[in-house]
């Protein structure tokens, strides 16, 4: 099991992908990881370890659930909130490439295939694409990679792409040196188009980060360069598995191999501060789906994302 660590969380208040606040809480704080195992638990319930003197709870992400759970609840002195619940989706890579590629209905299978050959074809026959995994390969893999992450909207608007710190470049370098990390560039000639970064984590390669130039959506260049990718990383044979992470998309639902029902789960303690902070950021959540199904509903939610992508 996941040791605690005592840290901030962080509580992000936003309407659809427009983040207009944030607030944080210290307290111990664990990530449930594949290899953990950790069985679904039907109801969560808080830790019996002993809060430490400025905490003020328990945060536990990626946690199983066996169904799920209301969003907010009380649980003896806490407060037990649950913003987020998802499945995980991930690659078990004990199994054959030609395994995996069987997992998909023929028709799927098909359509993969057909964007991997529009892109071939895009390109004059030959799809050029480089993988990084030594410490003097991630120059290049970062200068190529931010010139692609400029682009993205995800950057633009969210501030959530492709780190450019001095730090991140570093710790890069050194998980490189211990042969723990995976990243990848699609071209088109000369030109990145895509990138793909996976640290390792204890025999898991994470998906971190991954971007395209949106210029190329309809070439479909980031399922392009994810089915490479998986392709070498089932050939190496070195990890356990590919780990999508937390939260939900259609990319990550089509990959993944396997998936499960996770949730992240906030035991705060009750206090008026702590109440008006959960219910606060509960209360954005709802406006913030609402907002969301609303502009989905009459037509206009994608039409508004491929806006802000290109404005």
């Amino acid at each position: 099991m996941t040791t605690w660590q005592y840290g901030q969380a962080t509580f992000r208040y936003q309407l659809s992908d427009w983040v207009f606040f944030t607030a944080s809480l210290p307290m111990q704080i664990r990530a449930d990881s594949l290899l953990d195992a950790t069985p679904a638990v039907k109801t969560p319930t808080p830790p019996t370890e002993v809060r430490l003197s400025g905490s003020e709870g328990f945060s536990i992400r990626n946690l199983p659930v066996e169904c799920e759970q209301p969003t907010l609840s009380s649980a003896g002195e806490y407060l037990c909130y649950i913003p987020l619940q998802y499945l995980h989706c991930y690659i078990d890579l004990s199994w054959s490439f030609d395994q995996y590629a069987s997992k998909f209905s023929s028709k799927t299978r098909s359509t993969i295939l057909r964007k991997i050959r529009k892109y071939k074809e895009h390109c004059g026959g030959v799809i050029n694409w480089k993988s990084y995994r030594q410490p003097e390969e991630l120059p290049d893999f970062f200068r190529h990679a931010r010139q692609v992450s400029k682009l993205t909207y995800q950057e633009r608007l969210l501030d959530v792409g492709l780190p450019d710190s001095e730090e991140f470049r570093q710790n890069a370098i050194h998980l490189a040196q211990n042969d723990r990390l995976r990243a990848y560039i699609l071209f088109d000639g000369n030109k990145p188009v895509s990138y793909l970064f996976c640290p390792e984590k204890e025999g898991v390669l994470v998906y971190a980060y991954l971007g395209y130039d949106p210029e190329y959506l309809s070439l479909s260049v980031g399922t392009v360069l994810q089915w490479l990718a998986i392709e070498q990383i089932f050939q190496e044979r070195r990890f356990q598995y590919f780990d999508f992470t937390e939260g939900q998309s259609s990319h990550k639902q089509l990959f993944g191999s396997h998936q499960r029902l996770c949730a992240n789960v906030f035991f705060v303690r009750k206090s008026m501060a702590n109440t008006l902070l959960i219910r606060a950021h509960w209360f954005t959540n709802i406006v913030s789906k609402w907002l969301g199904d609303t502009l989905d509903r009459y037509g206009v939610k994608t039409k508004v994302k491929k806006i802000l992508r290109r404005a």
